[in-house]
């Protein structure tokens, strides 16, 4: 399944977990809900999975946290907040491009309608191999 099927997929998971639990809960709950979910269809989920980062020649192993990956390909970065700003939309590209991720889809469940809270960001810098492919 490539990235644009994958995201698909993951979507209609994100509107099932709304649909059962609405907006007002915090970000972790939609996460541990939304990864049961992705889990129970089959696919591979990790959750805040840590994403180093290189630095000066120095190696930070903990940069960053991401807060779904879906079969190693689908960075999805979870929300809920009254609305999306620039720096969520920025916070996900910077993910997408250190982790050499081809897609994201940022979430906000803080929404009456979650296709309101949802955005797809593609890593226009994305080569075809992943850093940890050897």
């Amino acid at each position: 399944m490539d990235a644009n099927q994958l995201s698909h997929k993951i979507i209609g998971l994100a509107i099932e977990v709304h649909r059962h639990l609405g907006p007002g809960l915090l970000e972790s709950a939609y996460s541990e809900c939304l990864a049961y979910e992705i889990s129970n269809s089959g696919l591979y989920v990790e959750r805040e999975k840590l994403l180093p980062i290189s630095y000066k020649g120095i190696f930070i192993h903990h940069g960053y946290r991401l807060d779904l990956l879906v079969e190693n390909k689908l960075v999805l970065e979870l929300k809920t907040t009254d609305e999306l700003t620039d720096v969520h939309h920025s916070q996900l590209i910077t993910y997408l491009k250190l982790g050499n991720y081809p897609l994201g889809l940022l979430i906000n469940f803080n929404t009456r309608i979650l296709k309101d809270g949802l955005k797809r960001v593609i890593n226009s810098g994305f080569v075809n191999s992943h850093p940890t492919d050897g």
